[in-house]
């Protein structure tokens, strides 16, 4: 099982620095591999996270006004074909 590669907490308190931007890029590479599909939610992620650190991940989401009950797709929507 693969987990999202976020950074490490320097000490036991979960940090604070989990941008939308490192999230999407980490759910990408998820879907990409194949490891989780655009249907699936976004709940599903906490798998894949340590749970001290999926805290602050699903601060960051509702930040953003994503639900966890959202699909991953709409958490990727804004993506670049370079193939078309």
């Amino acid at each position: 099982m693969s987990s999202i590669t976020l950074p490490a907490p320097s000490s036991s308190v979960p940090s604070t620095n989990y941008t939308i931007s490192m999230i999407k890029d980490e759910v990408r590479h998820l879907v990409d591999t194949g490891v989780v599909s655009r249907q699936q939610p976004l709940y599903v992620l906490c798998e894949f996270i340590p749970p001290r650190e999926w805290v602050c991940v699903e601060i960051e989401l509702e930040r953003c006004e994503y639900l966890l009950r959202d699909q991953i797709g709409d958490l990727m929507a804004c993506e670049n074909w370079d193939n078309d």
